[in-house]
């Protein structure tokens, strides 16, 4: 398969296989006019496979959703076919509106309104708790 080569973008590569889809939800893709290619399941040495997310258009991206989805993920801009930063985003000490509270007695099942916020609370397990009932996040 050929996807063709970046002038000017964003390639977000070393998905985890399988979760290219849910970063693309994540990030609300579908909502940019420019190109964009979702490569599933590419080979890679390190992991077996991957999944590779490619922009035709330079935006801003949440990297905190990117840091908790992999924190290994890599994030290279390219401009003039050519890149020029690559970034490792790191695993966020708080996620918004990325996990949703799964406590039925949580105050944000009853108050919809309220952001979903989740802190990290160890580091070593990447585990999150939600800051209104400190249920632990899946």
């Amino acid at each position: 398969m050929i996807i063709g080569t970046i002038k000017d973008g964003i390639v977000i590569d070393h998905i985890p296989a399988g979760r290219g889809m849910e970063l693309y939800r994540y990030l609300n893709l579908d909502r940019l006019e420019c190109e964009v290619a979702l490569i599933k399941n590419a080979a890679s040495g390190k992991r077996g496979k991957k999944d590779i997310i490619k922009l035709n258009e330079v935006i801003d991206l949440n990297l905190d959703v990117l840091g908790y989805i992999d924190p290994h993920i890599t994030v290279n801009i390219i401009k003039n076919g050519e890149r020029v930063q690559k970034m490792h985003p790191a695993l966020p000490e708080e996620v918004r509106d990325v996990i949703k509270c799964k406590n039925p007695r949580c105050i944000t099942t009853v108050e919809q309104e309220l952001p979903q916020v989740f802190r990290l609370t160890d580091r070593e397990t990447q585990t999150y708790r939600c800051i209104y009932c400190e249920a632990k996040a899946k």
